[in-house]
Protein backbone atom coordinates (compact mmCIF):
# COMPACT_ATOMS: atom_id res chain seq x y z
CA UNK A 1 0.00 0.00 0.00
CA UNK A 2 1.17 3.18 -0.96
CA UNK A 3 -0.56 6.40 0.58
CA UNK A 4 -0.52 9.36 -1.93
CA UNK A 5 -1.45 12.01 1.15
CA UNK A 6 -4.34 12.40 3.88
CA UNK A 7 -8.05 12.99 1.71
CA UNK A 8 -9.47 14.50 4.78
CA UNK A 9 -9.83 14.53 8.79
CA UNK A 10 -13.20 14.51 9.67
CA UNK A 11 -14.56 16.11 13.41
CA UNK A 12 -17.79 17.45 14.83
CA UNK A 13 -19.03 20.78 15.30
CA UNK A 14 -21.96 21.81 16.89
CA UNK A 15 -22.89 23.96 13.95
CA UNK A 16 -22.01 23.55 10.49
CA UNK A 17 -22.58 27.74 9.30
CA UNK A 18 -21.23 29.02 12.42
CA UNK A 19 -17.86 26.49 11.70
CA UNK A 20 -17.42 27.58 8.49
CA UNK A 21 -17.95 31.37 9.37
CA UNK A 22 -15.25 30.71 11.96
CA UNK A 23 -12.63 28.94 9.61
CA UNK A 24 -13.56 31.40 6.85
CA UNK A 25 -12.57 34.56 8.92
CA UNK A 26 -10.26 33.26 11.74
CA UNK A 27 -8.56 31.08 9.88
CA UNK A 28 -8.97 32.19 6.17
CA UNK A 29 -10.03 28.65 4.85
CA UNK A 30 -12.53 28.68 1.76
CA UNK A 31 -15.70 25.82 2.02
CA UNK A 32 -14.49 23.99 -1.07
CA UNK A 33 -17.93 21.39 -1.02
CA UNK A 34 -20.32 20.74 1.57
CA UNK A 35 -22.54 17.48 1.81
CA UNK A 36 -25.70 16.64 2.98
CA UNK A 37 -28.12 13.93 3.32
CA UNK A 38 -30.90 12.51 5.51
CA UNK A 39 -29.28 8.94 5.48
CA UNK A 40 -25.52 7.77 6.22
CA UNK A 41 -24.27 5.89 3.14
CA UNK A 42 -22.24 3.58 4.65
CA UNK A 43 -24.48 1.84 7.29
CA UNK A 44 -28.00 3.20 5.35
CA UNK A 45 -29.14 4.51 9.21
CA UNK A 46 -31.58 7.67 8.92
CA UNK A 47 -29.51 10.11 10.49
CA UNK A 48 -29.13 13.64 8.37
CA UNK A 49 -26.05 15.25 8.12
CA UNK A 50 -24.39 18.25 6.96
CA UNK A 51 -20.44 17.86 6.31
CA UNK A 52 -18.55 20.76 5.24
CA UNK A 53 -14.97 20.46 4.11
CA UNK A 54 -12.59 23.80 4.08
CA UNK A 55 -9.47 24.24 2.03
CA UNK A 56 -6.14 24.20 5.09
CA UNK A 57 -3.83 24.87 1.95
CA UNK A 58 -1.57 22.58 0.04
CA UNK A 59 -4.86 19.93 -0.86
CA UNK A 60 -5.58 19.35 2.79
CA UNK A 61 -8.87 19.69 3.64
CA UNK A 62 -10.51 19.44 7.49
CA UNK A 63 -13.68 18.23 7.12
CA UNK A 64 -16.69 18.44 9.76
CA UNK A 65 -20.31 16.67 10.63
CA UNK A 66 -22.91 18.42 12.52
CA UNK A 67 -25.26 15.52 13.29
CA UNK A 68 -28.76 17.15 14.79
CA UNK A 69 -30.12 14.11 16.05
CA UNK A 70 -26.92 13.02 18.20
CA UNK A 71 -26.39 13.51 22.02
CA UNK A 72 -24.73 16.92 22.65
CA UNK A 73 -21.12 16.94 21.83
CA UNK A 74 -18.49 16.04 24.43
CA UNK A 75 -14.72 14.99 24.84
CA UNK A 76 -13.42 12.03 26.09
CA UNK A 77 -13.06 12.70 29.42
CA UNK A 78 -10.40 10.50 29.92
CA UNK A 79 -7.59 12.52 27.81
CA UNK A 80 -6.40 15.18 28.56
CA UNK A 81 -7.77 18.68 26.60
CA UNK A 82 -4.32 19.75 25.20
CA UNK A 83 -3.85 16.35 23.50
CA UNK A 84 -6.17 15.93 20.80
CA UNK A 85 -5.77 19.43 18.72
CA UNK A 86 -5.71 20.32 14.85
CA UNK A 87 -2.39 21.87 14.24
CA UNK A 88 -2.03 24.03 10.95
CA UNK A 89 1.67 25.19 10.12
CA UNK A 90 2.35 29.09 8.63
CA UNK A 91 5.01 30.37 7.23
CA UNK A 92 7.60 30.84 9.68
CA UNK A 93 7.52 33.24 12.91
CA UNK A 94 6.37 37.10 11.14
CA UNK A 95 2.96 34.80 10.20
CA UNK A 96 2.67 33.01 13.14
CA UNK A 97 2.74 36.37 15.13
CA UNK A 98 0.64 37.98 12.95
CA UNK A 99 -1.94 34.89 13.27
CA UNK A 100 -1.80 35.66 16.91
CA UNK A 101 -3.36 39.43 16.16
CA UNK A 102 -5.84 38.23 13.69
CA UNK A 103 -7.19 35.31 16.56
CA UNK A 104 -6.86 38.31 19.18
CA UNK A 105 -8.66 40.34 16.56
CA UNK A 106 -11.73 37.79 16.59
CA UNK A 107 -11.85 38.18 20.09
CA UNK A 108 -10.05 34.93 21.25
CA UNK A 109 -7.05 34.68 23.68
CA UNK A 110 -4.27 32.62 22.31
CA UNK A 111 -1.60 30.57 24.37
CA UNK A 112 1.95 31.77 23.36
CA UNK A 113 3.97 31.28 21.50
CA UNK A 114 5.24 28.72 23.15
CA UNK A 115 9.00 27.09 22.19
CA UNK A 116 8.55 23.39 21.45
CA UNK A 117 12.64 23.44 20.23
CA UNK A 118 11.71 23.27 16.57
CA UNK A 119 8.82 24.60 16.24
CA UNK A 120 7.01 27.31 18.03
CA UNK A 121 2.75 27.70 18.62
CA UNK A 122 -0.01 29.43 19.57
CA UNK A 123 -3.12 27.60 21.10
CA UNK A 124 -6.84 28.62 21.01
CA UNK A 125 -10.70 26.70 20.59
CA UNK A 126 -12.80 26.26 17.97
CA UNK A 127 -16.64 27.43 18.42
CA UNK A 128 -16.98 23.65 18.79
CA UNK A 129 -14.41 23.16 21.41
CA UNK A 130 -11.60 22.34 19.06
CA UNK A 131 -8.40 23.08 20.00
CA UNK A 132 -6.52 24.44 17.15
CA UNK A 133 -2.09 24.78 17.14
CA UNK A 134 -1.01 27.42 14.47
CA UNK A 135 2.90 26.40 14.43
CA UNK A 136 6.14 27.97 12.68
CA UNK A 137 8.85 25.59 12.21
CA UNK A 138 11.97 27.03 13.40
CA UNK A 139 14.19 23.69 13.59
CA UNK A 140 17.21 23.23 11.36
CA UNK A 141 17.90 20.34 8.63
CA UNK A 142 20.70 19.29 11.04
CA UNK A 143 18.01 19.18 14.38
CA UNK A 144 15.48 17.44 12.02
CA UNK A 145 18.06 14.65 10.67
CA UNK A 146 19.09 14.14 14.50
CA UNK A 147 14.90 13.64 15.71
CA UNK A 148 14.76 11.48 12.87
CA UNK A 149 17.41 9.48 13.90
CA UNK A 150 16.96 9.02 17.55
CA UNK A 151 12.89 8.20 17.36
CA UNK A 152 12.53 4.53 16.51
CA UNK A 153 15.30 4.50 19.66
CA UNK A 154 13.05 6.82 21.91
CA UNK A 155 9.71 5.23 20.79
CA UNK A 156 11.61 1.46 22.08
CA UNK A 157 12.67 2.84 25.44
CA UNK A 158 9.46 4.36 26.16
CA UNK A 159 7.52 1.38 25.61
CA UNK A 160 9.76 -0.40 27.87
CA UNK A 161 9.56 2.44 30.70
CA UNK A 162 6.72 4.82 30.01
CA UNK A 163 9.60 7.72 30.82
CA UNK A 164 10.56 10.79 28.83
CA UNK A 165 13.57 9.32 26.99
CA UNK A 166 16.72 11.90 27.14
CA UNK A 167 17.81 11.48 23.17
CA UNK A 168 16.13 14.71 22.15
CA UNK A 169 16.56 16.40 25.54
CA UNK A 170 18.91 18.85 23.36
CA UNK A 171 15.79 20.49 22.06
CA UNK A 172 14.73 22.34 25.60
CA UNK A 173 18.63 22.38 26.58
CA UNK A 174 20.05 24.49 24.30
CA UNK A 175 22.54 22.19 22.34
CA UNK A 176 21.30 23.63 18.80
CA UNK A 177 21.25 27.56 20.32
CA UNK A 178 17.48 26.95 21.17
CA UNK A 179 15.93 28.61 23.97
CA UNK A 180 19.42 30.01 24.76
Amino acid sequence: MKIQKIHHVAYRCNNARETVEFYRDVMDMDLVLAIAEDEVPSTKEPDPYMHIFLDAGMGNVLAFFEVPNSPPMGRDTNTPKWVQHIAFEVADMDALLAAKQQVEAHGLDPIGPIDHGIFKSIYFLDPSGHRLELTANVGTVEMMEKLHQVAPLMVEEWDLTKKAPRHAAWLHEGEFGVNK
